[in-house]
């Protein structure tokens, strides 16, 4: 049978100040993002310090977006206390936070003239690298990412996370964080591999790929022909980023016609 204990510590006190797990993850991925960004912007002749400016910028933007989706989702509750569900430091939602992310750092990319292929290929291993630090987060805080009931030697029960179960449950956040930072670490060595685009296509098609995996043995419901709104979401970037990569190699191919 799995464990009884899953590694679970929503919150960390140290004397009179109390820290919430997955806010550091939260952090440490941003830190983690901002020095691999460090470290490729003068690769490609760009200033080190952009690697702040765009961190900061996704980190604005991604806290806006989730509590932005957070309040529209939970309206019905949150308009009693809107600015109080709008500046609270609960209830962030993962969807929001992409959107808004992604909309600040195109903000910041326009200001600097970065918009383009080079942006998003720049972009590819953070992402990953990103949310592989993220899926720590929701490992330790336990929030509810848990895959399905299992009695496999490492399925685990998450009795005293943010949205306890004391069923032992395959632990998905293990699991994609193994998956994305392998992910984060061969899009890295690959950096310099491809012409512009390439690499944010394979991030496209590898990270829709391992979602749209992950979602089999996940607890989300089912909403369209057996799928969950993660997959359909997941599928719709894998068949982007194929129809990308088939777009690119038709000149190739007519060469060698």
């Amino acid at each position: 049978m799995g464990a009884t204990l899953g590694p679970v510590q929503p919150e960390i006190h140290i004397g009179p100040l109390t820290l919430q797990s997955f806010g550091i993850c939260f952090a440490v991925g941003f830190i983690a993002c901002g020095a691999v960004a460090a470290r490729r912007l003068p690769e490609i002749g760009k200033p080190r310090d952009w690697a702040y400016e765009s961190s900061f910028a996704s980190l604005v933007g991604g806290l806006v977006g989730a509590r932005i989706d957070y309040v529209s989702e939970n309206w019905s509750t949150a308009k009693h206390d809107l600015l109080g569900s709008l500046f609270s430091g609960s209830g962030l939602v993962w969807y929001g936070g992409v959107i808004g992310g992604t909309l600040g750092v195109v903000l910041w990319a326009h200001r600097r003239h970065f918009l383009g292929l080079a942006l998003l290929d720049y972009a590819a291993p953070l992402l990953a690298l990103g949310y592989a630090i993220g899926r720590i987060g929701c490992q330790v805080s336990g929030d509810g990412d848990y895959g399905t009931a299992s009695s496999l030697p490492w399925a685990m029960a998450y009795p005293h996370g943010t949205k306890p179960i004391h069923t032992t449950v395959q632990p998905t956040p293990i699991y994609e964080t193994l998956a994305m930072g392998l992910l984060a670490l061969a899009l890295w060595r690959l950096r310099d591999r491809f012409r512009p685009g390439i690499l944010f296509a394979l991030y496209l098609v590898l990270s829709g790929t391992e979602r749209v995996l992950v979602e089999i043995i996940r607890r989300n419901h089912a909403v369209v022909a057996g799928l969950t709104v993660p997959q359909l979401f997941s599928l719709a970037l894998v068949a982007a980023g194929v129809a990308w990569l088939v777009q690119a190699q038709k000149p190739l191919l007519r060469a060698i016609s």
